[in-house]
């Protein structure tokens, strides 16, 4: 299933969603600009889980989030990025823009910890934003269950565009990531996606919601 757009209208521009959007692309084309040097270049700054374990420290630490800034090719960004724009903006009005800034980054850096838990041995990098849009993906599924996803379903060799209410499709996607999880730690080979990234993600997104939302009401003018 891949999801075109929600019929979930926003009260406010989403600045920072824009802008996490652009970030993400201008740091793609910086890994195509540095061409063969690219995986020596930014190894640095990817997450690996046996390193953030044995060698810790302050350049271990930061890469919790300079992870979610790069990204494996142009299918993996156009992926994570549809994912942002659709649920972002209507989580960001939600929250505002700076307050939505700082609960992505949280849910990214949650759901590399938890891939770090369970993956300690990986010596693989890890990148993407994927982890961070999953906790977005958790907000939206608290606040907005009935919003009506318009999404692409293929089935067998006939494409239908379909309503789904936005409680079934992220529901059913975040049972995908479990079930996937779960089945990769019973392999004998590292697979390249970090699927309980995905789910830390999602469930970060959840429990910190309703801090976010209290804050705001406190806090807000």
């Amino acid at each position: 299933m891949i999801p075109l757009r929600d019929e979930n209208p926003t009260q406010t521009f989403s600045y920072m969603t824009v802008f996490l959007i652009v970030l993400n692309f201008l740091v793609f084309f910086y890994e195509v600009y540095l061409g063969g040097l690219l995986e020596v270049a930014i190894r640095p700054y990817t997450l690996i889980p046996y390193n953030f374990i044995n060698y810790f420290g302050f350049d271990q630490l930061i890469t919790l989030i300079t992870c979610m800034f790069f990204h494996g090719s142009l299918f993996h960004l156009l992926g994570n990025m549809l994912y942002l724009w659709i649920f972002g903006n209507n989580v960001e009005d939600v929250l505002g823009h700076f307050r939505f800034l700082l609960y992505y980054l949280l849910c990214g850096i949650f759901a590399s910890l938890v891939h770090i838990f369970t993956n300690p041995s990986s010596t693989i990098p890890t990148i993407g934003a994927s982890g961070a849009i999953s906790g977005v993906l958790g907000a939206y599924f608290v606040l907005f269950p009935q919003a009506r996803i318009v999404t692409l379903v293929p089935i067998f060799y006939f494409i239908r565009i379909i309503r789904i209410p936005a409680f079934y499709f992220l529901g059913l996607w975040v049972f995908f990531q479990i079930i996937s999880g779960l089945l990769s730690l019973g392999s004998s080979f590292e697979e390249g996606i970090a699927w309980f990234a995905h789910v830390g993600g999602f469930f970060a997104g959840v429990l910190l919601l309703p801090i976010f939302c209290g804050f705001r009401r406190r806090y807000e003018v």
